[in-house]
């Protein structure tokens, strides 16, 4: 699709670990900016992250995806999510772009 998309977190000790999404031939294993720096930081030993930057085009906001923001939401649901739209920067908690997500409490009946 040549749509570009680079993702950074930030952890409380200052680490800023980043990645990019990786296209394939067959779209459904490609892998998104966001979830390929999520796995770098694991292999890193960094397990929750702060907050999360995505940004695709310059000026265009570029949110993470559905399957990105569940992902996220299992290392820490209250991460700010930070975008990029036009000149101006968006902050959002994490929560409020996955309401009512399912989570490891959800399969215990919480």
């Amino acid at each position: 699709s040549h749509f570009k998309v680079g993702a950074a977190l930030l952890f409380g000790d200052g680490t800023t670990i980043s990645g990019c999404n990786v296209e394939n031939a067959s779209y459904g294993i490609s892998l998104c900016a966001e979830r390929n720096a999520m796995t770098t930081a694991i292999t890193a030993g960094a397990v929750k992250p702060l907050a999360a930057a995505s940004a695709g085009e310059r000026g265009r906001a570029c949110p993470p995806c559905g399957a990105c923001r569940q992902f996220l939401a299992e290392f820490n649901i209250d991460m700010e999510i930070i975008l990029e739209d036009g000149d101006n920067m968006k902050f959002y908690k994490l929560s409020e772009l996955l309401p009512a997500c399912f989570s490891h409490g959800s399969m215990e009946g919480e």
